[in-house]
């Protein structure tokens, strides 16, 4: 479904990422690991249309999409949840839903999708008059993945969903992310917390220096020695 080929992409004149070929396939769960400065992030702001392209090929269900506005990439069917929530904190909490079903496809269905978002996130529909900005950070997490949902994506982007959450919401904000991909919809995992998104993940890439350095199954990459050592504490 998802094809980048000999991706490469720069900030200004500083190399962010160099050479990367992933790939995603239908309704698969695939990681994106390594530490922070990795090229992780950037590898999903290239496929949103946010970093431009200086080498290589993106294609999304045979489209190329490697010099695609933003807005054209979400049209196709792909959603970006990025890093740090970036809720709208002086909107409710069904406003910022509301404003994740934009495109004319997901407007089309916004007040089904809606209810879909609500049945996943129940805290959501409990709260669904309050600021945004006055929920807690777990909470605020939810609303973004549920904004992502509005979209009604075939690829769901997730850009470090557990970063500064408390241990327990880590694992609240994994469930949720697994009965989303129990649904149909494929997963694009962007995750410091490597343990964790391999047991989410079927497949994932190791990212060093903005190159791919290893890649494999969640079960191959759990069990492989550099990997234990250098993300595992192993």
């Amino acid at each position: 479904m998802l094809t980048l080929s000999g991706v490469s992409a720069s900030y200004g004149s500083v190399p962010a990422i160099s050479d990367v070929s992933i790939d995603v396939g239908e309704g698969e769960a695939v990681g994106l690991l390594g530490a922070n400065g990795a090229g992780k992030s950037t590898i999903l702001r290239a496929i949103s249309g946010l970093v431009r392209l200086t080498s290589g090929t993106i294609t999304f269900s045979e489209t190329s999409v490697g010099s695609l506005p933003p807005y054209r990439v979400t049209d196709l069917g792909i959603a970006h949840v990025p890093e740090g929530r970036q809720v709208f904190p002086e909107m409710t909490v069904q406003e910022n839903l509301e404003i994740g079903a934009y495109v004319p496809r997901a407007k089309a269905e916004r007040s089904r999708t809606l209810e879909l978002v609500f049945s996943i996130f129940p805290v959501l529909a409990e709260r669904r008059k309050q600021l945004a900005g006055t929920m807690s950070g777990g909470e605020q997490q939810m609303l973004a993945v549920g904004r992502g949902l509005m979209l009604k994506p075939r690829l769901l982007m997730l850009d470090e969903p557990s970063l500064g959450l408390a241990p327990v919401m880590v694992d609240v904000t994994f469930q949720k992310i697994q009965e989303i991909h129990a649904m149909g919809t494929a997963i694009l995992l962007v995750e410091q917390n490597v343990s964790r998104a391999l047991t989410l993940v079927q497949r994932a890439y190791v990212l060093e220096s903005g190159k791919v350095i290893m890649r494999g199954t969640s079960v191959e990459l759990a069990n492989n020695k550099q990997v234990q050592s250098a993300y595992l504490g192993i």
